[in-house]
């Protein structure tokens, strides 16, 4: 009989589990090594649960189901250093979700370069009463990305980011600029 992975030895051989008796039964023997063989690669994944669950040391084919625990959709074109990065960072762009510095590292891990956002703070006040207050009523949020050419820009891509970064209701603008 072959087992699912060639040569995978079971690190709890179910055998030596038996009692006495058992396990000087040849036959007994030979039916749980059988066994041992079915389930010795769902062992090798329990026994190594915390590595699958660490983006760094998760195995690759893995990284895209980890990312889909904390809603990202990775890029299969990007590097695996950068898809790990990406998955391991999730926590920390979450939390930022809805902020200048959140939407710049996510514009940032995107295009490879720190974006320039200009947000109009869509409030007005003044220190000194009755004086006229300073910026814009109105909310705005401009996004430059700087292009270049080994580093095109997905424009739709950006786009999809930014629109699902920044905070709901306010209005953006994106600037591509060519260096």
């Amino acid at each position: 009989m072959r087992g699912l992975v060639d040569g995978l030895p079971s690190p709890h051989p179910i055998g030596a589990l038996l009692p006495a008796l058992y396990q000087e039964d040849g036959l007994v023997q030979r039916f749980t090594a059988g066994l041992d063989e079915v389930i010795a690669p769902a062992l090798a994944v329990l026994d190594n649960l915390p590595s699958y669950l660490d983006p760094v040391l998760t195995p690759e084919d893995f990284l895209p189901w980890l990312a889909g625990w904390v809603g990202l959709a990775l890029d299969e074109n990007w590097p695996l250093a950068r898809r790990r990065r990406l998955v391991a960072g999730a926590g920390d762009l979450y939390r930022a979700r809805g902020t200048v510095r959140g939407l710049s590292a996510q514009v940032e891990l995107l295009t490879g370069s720190p974006p320039r956002i200009e947000e109009s703070g869509g409030t007005v006040w003044s220190p000194t009463p009755g004086a006229a207050p300073p910026g814009s009523a109105v909310a705005g949020l401009v996004v430059r990305v700087r292009e270049t050419p080994d580093r095109p820009i997905d424009r739709r891509r950006l786009e999809s980011i930014v629109q699902d970064a920044k905070p709901a209701a306010v209005p953006y603008r994106i600037e591509v600029v060519s260096a």
